[in-house]
């Protein structure tokens, strides 16, 4: 198939992306396994077939061109639209191979991931999974770019895209405190399936562990400590919600965590509701007007079915 005036194969498209992803010549021949002096050629010649020139090369990498961002953004669309035809064509045939690209959360996701692999992988022993432990955003940066066919993320209504998203369950937001930590009495499991609720303005003389920037969790609190009147004063800043879980065990600092991370037995950490007992959405993600195949419908029902089971066991831990 050709596209006059644009390119005239599939490879030239993901050439000239892959340049775009990596922002530079050497590094995309390396991913996908050419010469740069091969890729820089053909580069070369698409931008004479053009005209103008699709990147501003600098010894900083490869940026795109005015010209460039218009040419990436229609080829982007049709490799969305040949793949789109060919998972149709697929699942009209009854086809069970092929790839499927799939992002996770760190921490959230492997555990869903051992859960839901086994099965997924019996009923489709022929698909390979490429799997992606990557931040939200870069999630949603990679699906709206094409290479991610599936997002696993936590997130807020305000923080979606325009991407399509399935509610697959909600996590509620606890204030985690040190046990040392004088804000109340200790929270018992008071048998009506709650925990005692915990202002947030009593802690606002204590130091926080909070999630790193990029992370949908660094901006999700924030509303809450306005309106308690205060920002916190940030003692470390991690990665990794274990992290803050040991430094609150520790008697450090406090957190706020989603409910996922409640463990009634935590040595050294009591947990609190908030007054406003605010919740998140756990959802699968996909490409807009996308098509969902067969297989992929089958690996988020999977999905679902994991984090149902998950909140059941949170609700009869209280």
């Amino acid at each position: 198939m050709q596209y006059k005036g644009v390119c005239h194969e599939w490879k030239e498209i993901e050439y000239i992306i892959k340049i775009a992803e990596e922002k530079n010549i050497t590094k995309a021949a390396e991913k996908l396994y050419l010469t740069p002096s091969a890729l820089a050629q053909q580069l070369l010649r698409t931008e004479e077939e053009l005209g103008p020139r699709l990147f501003v090369r600098s010894k900083t990498g490869c940026i795109p061109t005015e010209a460039g961002n218009l040419y990436l953004e229609a080829a982007r669309e049709i490799l969305r639209k040949k793949q789109d035809t060919y998972r149709k064509i697929q699942d009209m045939e009854g086809i069970r191979q092929g790839n499927l690209s799939i992002g996770f959360p760190p921490e959230h996701g492997s555990d869903m991931f051992i859960h839901v692999y086994p099965e997924f992988h019996r009923r489709y022993p022929d698909i390979k999974l490429r799997i992606h432990e990557i931040s939200v955003r870069k999630q949603q940066q990679q699906i709206r770019q094409g290479g991610l066919d599936l997002g696993f993320m936590t997130l807020t209504n305000d923080q979606k895209t325009k991407d399509s998203y399935l509610t697959l369950g909600t996590e509620e937001l606890l204030a985690a405190v040190p046990e040392s930590c004088q804000v109340g009495s200790r929270n018992q499991k008071p048998g009506n399936g709650v925990l005692d609720e915990l202002d947030l303005v009593c802690l606002k003389d204590q130091p926080f562990a909070v999630p790193y920037k990029e992370s949908t969790l660094y901006d999700w609190p924030e509303s809450f400590f306005r309106q308690a009147g205060f920002s916190p004063e940030c003692l470390f800043e991690t990665s990794r919600i274990s992290t803050i879980l040991n430094m609150i065990g520790a008697g450090l600092c406090c957190g706020l965590l989603p409910d996922y991370y409640y463990k009634p037995d935590a040595k050294g950490i009591q947990y609190y509701s908030l007054p406003q007992h605010p919740v998140w959405e756990l959802a699968a993600c996909y490409r807009r007007n996308g098509y969902l195949t067969r297989p992929m419908k089958d690996f988020i029902e999977l999905a679902r079915a994991y984090w149902d089971g998950v909140n059941n066991r949170y609700k009869g831990s209280l």
